[in-house]
């Protein structure tokens, strides 16, 4: 018989599930795909890109690691899931977020305004662009190998309880 003890959880898996592969999904693109195609092309498309490109890609990025680690937590609640493997891979998840949304956003929104400023001026960028630039890649490049680990025990949890 169906019953919202059954399809709560399965509802929040799948909401898991979709925003978790949206999230690492777009990690990979950054970390595997634009930071390689940024450094290889000239300073127009790297505004273009910047301008148009980035603020959409972060916008799904920002919000799908949010949806992904609160489905999560739902899911921990509703589900009564409790073994050594999620809980490392919900925390790693949880710094993955915080990486998310206070380094790799508000630092990522600055180099999208300085570049914007540069565009709209004809002028360089700010010597300080490069920092926060820096700061982000950081902490993606810190998110692209948690994620790794982080899947692993996300899949030993469903796969392998006994951990």
């Amino acid at each position: 018989m169906i019953s919202s003890e059954t399809v709560l959880p399965l509802l929040l898996r799948w909401i898991h599930f979709v925003a978790g592969i949206t999230w690492i999904g777009l990690l990979y693109y950054f970390n595997l795909v634009q930071v390689p195609f940024m450094k290889e092309t000239d300073a127009a498309t790297k505004s273009g890109v910047v301008l148009r490109l980035v603020p959409r890609a972060l916008w799904w990025f920002r919000w799908s690691a949010l949806v992904t680690v609160l489905a999560g937590i739902l899911l921990l609640m509703v589900g009564r899931i409790v073994n050594t493997s999620i809980m490392i891979g919900g925390t790693l998840g949880l710094i993955m977020l915080f990486n998310v949304w206070v380094l790799i956003w508000p630092n990522q929104k600055k180099v999208i305004q300085m570049t914007g400023d540069a565009t709209a001026t004809k002028t360089p960028p700010p010597p300080q662009m490069a920092k926060h630039a820096r700061i982000a890649y950081l902490a993606s490049r810190t998110n692209f190998y948690l994620s790794f680990p982080m899947l692993l025990f996300m899949g030993m949890s469903a796969h392998f309880p006994q951990f």
